[in-house]
């Protein structure tokens, strides 16, 4: 018997509370009548993500499911939903919300990316990587929240950019060695004289340490172009994006602080949340203006 659009929607926020992540995911931060659409939002994704990336499917596996997804997503877009929980609850948020098809399938084009593009040319390739990545992300909670205006919509755009970047930097040795993915560019290795294999964080080449500072500074620039916009929201929603915001600046600092070894954690812990409360709580949310050290 299918599950009620209530249940599927319990499923997805059960879901999502199991996950961890370094910022906050429908938490009870957000809008109470934009938890559920967040919670099936981030269903989807993590599954289709898992698709393209765990498990020890063959390339034409996951692409023959990823072809799936989509064609279920389709299907629930047009009220017709299968009998997966993640399913029927986007069926519920898409007749509610249908500008966010577009991105939800902006998303599988990434997740389709990640299985057949495994190194970057040049920054503007993962750039554009970010553009289907991540920048869905927070184009969907803006059309939930009402708030998708031009100007919004271009901060949104470099917030999620810049925390898609900060992911790949906290994850370069895991990306290379469990993933065979390098989402550094190529043409930048090279200036500063090193080879992909020295991002396996097991020989700390010297050169490591220029190279992850001049990424950490330019994912703090644009990290800081985008935080005007943790301002101009107002409410919860306002506060957790303030939070995603610091939590990323939080992340830089310990990235810089690790001094080149990409061996070492950047996961955040309790006191950097506790840190990160207080500073997105008062009017310390200056993270647009400040320098990381």
């Amino acid at each position: 018997m299918p599950l009620s659009v209530q249940q599927a929607y319990r499923h997805c926020q059960a879901t999502t509370r199991s996950h961890y992540e370094n910022f906050p995911v429908a938490s009870l931060l957000l809008p109470r009548r934009l938890r559920k659409p967040v919670s099936a939002i981030y269903t989807f994704a993590r599954m289709a993500d898992d698709i393209a990336d765990e498990g020890d499917r063959t390339d034409q596996e996951r692409v023959t499911l990823l072809k799936q997804a989509e064609a279920d997503l389709l299907q629930a877009a047009k009220g017709q939903p299968n009998d997966m929980p993640v399913y029927i609850a986007l069926a519920d948020v898409l007749a509610e919300t249908p500008e966010l098809l577009q991105p939800l399938l902006h998303l599988l084009t990434a997740f389709n990316q990640d299985i057949h593009k495994k190194r970057f040319a040049h920054i503007g390739e993962i750039m554009e990587y970010c553009r289907y990545s991540a920048n869905p992300v927070g184009r969907m909670l803006l059309i939930l929240y009402g708030a998708a205006s031009t100007k919004n919509i271009a901060y949104s755009d470099a917030i999620c950019s810049a925390l898609q970047i900060i992911n790949f930097l906290q994850d370069i040795q895991s990306d290379y060695l469990d993933r065979d993915r390098i989402y550094m560019s190529h043409d930048e290795l090279l200036r500063f004289k090193l080879d992909e294999t020295d991002l396996d964080g097991h020989n700390n080449h010297p050169q490591l340490r220029p190279f992850m500072q001049f990424q950490i500074n330019r994912a703090l620039t644009l990290l800081q172009s985008g935080a005007p916009l943790g301002i101009r929201l107002h409410g919860r929603l306002g506060l957790e994006l303030r939070m995603m915001i610091l939590g990323g600046w939080r992340v830089l600092k310990k990235l810089h602080e690790n001094d080149g070894d990409i061996s070492q954690n950047a996961k955040l812990g309790k006191s950097d949340w506790l840190w990160i409360a207080s500073h997105a709580l008062t009017s310390r949310f200056k993270v647009y203006s400040r320098k990381l050290f």
